[in-house]
């Protein structure tokens, strides 16, 4: 796999303008003109830089990798540096938007470099980007316009801290969009929970569990073809608990079934879980249910 190492080797790639900076970039389409488009296909490909773009196709279809998405409307998409990224224009695109680049040196030292890092939506997946009302895509713009107005004019000592307010600006109103994305998407977040649940059904009845052990929060994701960090974040807006919390929840149930088995010992139903450690499983169960394994063993014998 191909990685870019610099902002100026990663766009000659991509067959884009040369940056004015070397470690920031901004592509903006104006009135009568598009926004420059890459290449039209790729490999997987990774690079240095974070990237924001507001999508909005006017013409032809975009697909990334075997996946079509609709970029119709304003539709804004996050990737982190490392992330893995394939595309493939199978038509002539015409599209308008911005697309703004930086290495990540570009924000080395300062607190974004710490912030950007808890911003989750730069570990999504394309179908999971920001969807923007015309009144969010308004305020977006608007903050890209101060950015792109600083990346053309001579720099000075004060373009570097500027650009990055702006940007520190322009991600928390994203966060902010996409707390409004989770609330009115309530089906889905519902939908996930069935999915994920009915993966770890599916898991236990086929008896991966006893030759695999516990699957992971990246595997079921993978499964359920989300990325890991978008299932999380959903669901915590929708029910208040993580994926990890769920699958612990998932597992605490099934265990009350076979502790209501007398013939077994509470080690083994812990081993029979997935659990390495019968003590973390006590542990959990007891966080969870709020008595311990054997309590609630006697409290329901005796009922």
């Amino acid at each position: 796999m191909q990685h870019f190492k610099s902002l100026i080797d990663y766009f000659e790639y991509l067959q884009l303008p040369k940056p004015e900076h070397p470690i920031f970039s901004v592509l903006t389409s104006k009135k009568d003109k598009f926004l420059p488009c890459p290449r039209q296909s790729s490999p997987p490909i990774t690079n240095d830089c974070y990237s924001i773009s507001l999508k909005k196709i006017i013409k032809g279809k975009l697909n990334y990798g075997r996946t079509k998405y609709d970029f119709s409307n304003g539709t804004l998409i996050f990737l982190a540096p490392r992330q893995v990224i394939q595309w493939d224009n199978r038509t002539l695109i015409e599209q308008k938007g911005f697309s703004i680049n930086f290495h990540e040196d570009f924000i080395a030292g300062t607190e974004l470099a710490d912030q950007i890092k808890r911003y989750g939506y730069f570990s999504y997946s394309a179908n999971e980007a920001l969807h923007l009302s015309p009144k969010e895509e308004k305020q977006i713009v608007s903050v890209v316009e101060n950015i792109e107005t600083e990346y053309h004019n001579n720099q000075d000592a004060f373009s570097k801290e500027i650009v990055i307010s702006q940007l520190n600006t322009l991600l928390k109103y994203a966060n902010r969009f996409y707390e409004r994305q989770f609330i009115n998407r309530k089906e889905l977040s519902s939908n996930l929970l069935e999915q994920f649940n009915q993966h770890l059904r599916n898991y236990f009845a086929s008896g991966q569990l006893q030759e695999n052990g516990i699957p992971s929060i990246d595997q079921i994701a993978e499964e359920m073809t989300v990325s890991q960090r978008y299932l999380s974040d959903t669901l915590k807006k929708e029910t208040g608990k993580t994926t990890s919390e769920h699958l612990q929840l998932y597992l605490i149930n099934q265990s009350k079934n076979f502790l209501l088995t007398p013939n077994k010992s509470i080690s083994e139903i812990a081993y029979e879980l997935g659990f390495e450690y019968p003590q973390y499983f006590s542990r959990l169960f007891k966080k969870t249910a709020g008595i311990s394994p054997s309590e609630f063993r006697k409290k329901h014998n005796k009922n």
